[in-house]
């Protein structure tokens, strides 16, 4: 088993709580709080962070850690009579030992299986069972992979609705000078409007005011250019329909506790998920939902960005 430990590490992080690391040979690192099954790192070959966490992200349960990739369920945002993104996200996770079979690639071995079930105490604000299960794998390339699967465990013959997101925070240099293309031409809605409904306009989405879009029926592939440092996310998902951006910019920074004043320059949330058409669930059913982040070296694109060329020259 000693060689597995060079993929897979159980440890205390921030404030003694429990994380795994995963690695991969190549140098690639991720790591994945317990605590809200809460990816918080994700580091490439060369070291480089490629998910924004907060200078100020308090790692005090059941709080939230302002950053990474929040699992947001049974609700996204605030629609709904739920807090803010629910409450998956401020839960206690376990360790999965012996998860079913997973669609994703079996092959990889640095990998953690955790899983989130009902309390009687949760069951008061949200009267349903259920299991939330979650993957989260590092590829041999470095490619991050989530992979999460819901059932309705209800004994009363209940169904239930949820809405769902992989709330993620990606690590830019500057945001003026980024650019997010594949949501062109589509319609969104506008939540710094009344969740008003428009069209995108523009052939990419820049930025230079606060951003709060929800983009609806997305293409399964997105990709976030980041200019200054010449390297290209591509978002690819599955099971996900829509797509928020979100960068609450200067105003709204200086008033959250748990972030930095300017620190809105130097992240972006792009976030594969299922808002405007809520999922059901019969007892028994499972749904499941897929995202695979890829960081690439921008110079494999020549002006607009197509996707389909980036993962064939990989």
């Amino acid at each position: 088993m000693a060689s597995e430990n060079v993929y897979v590490e159980h440890c205390k992080g921030v404030n003694g709580l429990d994380k795994v690391i995963l690695r991969e040979i190549r140098g690639c690192s991720a790591e994945v709080y317990l605590d809200g099954g809460q990816v918080t790192s994700w580091k490439n070959e060369f070291r480089e962070q490629l998910l924004f966490l907060s200078s100020k992200a308090t790692f005090k349960p059941p709080n939230a850690i302002r950053g990474g990739i929040q699992i947001c369920f049974p609700q996204f945002g605030t629609i709904g009579s739920l807090e803010q993104h629910g409450f998956a996200r401020n839960r206690l996770w376990s360790v999965d030992r012996d998860p079913p079979p997973f669609p994703a690639n079996t092959s990889h071995r640095a990998f953690v299986d955790l899983i989130l079930r009902h309390s009687e105490e949760e069951v008061k604000i949200w009267p349903h069972r259920y299991e939330c299960r979650l993957r989260v794998a590092l590829g041999p390339g470095g490619d991050l992979m989530l992979t999460s699967r819901i059932r309705n465990t209800n004994t009363d013959g209940k169904s239930f609705t949820f809405t769902f997101a992989y709330h993620t925070y990606f690590s830019v240099t500057d945001i003026s000078e980024v650019r997010v293309e594949g949501l062109e031409t589509l319609d969104y809605l506008d939540n710094l409007k009344n969740r008003e409904r428009f069209t995108e306009q523009g052939d990419a989405l820049t930025f230079e005011s606060e951003v709060d879009k929800v983009y609806l029926s997305t293409p399964t592939k997105i990709a976030i250019l980041d200019h200054e440092r010449k390297r290209t996310f591509v978002l690819r998902k599955d099971g996900l329909p829509d797509a928020v951006v979100w960068n609450p910019w200067d105003k709204k920074a200086k008033a959250m506790a748990d972030f930095g004043d300017d620190e809105y320059k130097h992240m972006l949330c792009v976030t594969a998920a299922c808002v405007e058409k809520p999922i059901i669930l019969k007892p028994g059913e499972e749904w499941k939902g897929r995202l695979e982040i890829s960081a690439v070296p921008s110079s494999y694109c020549s002006g607009q960005l197509d996707p389909r060329r980036i993962f064939l020259s990989n």
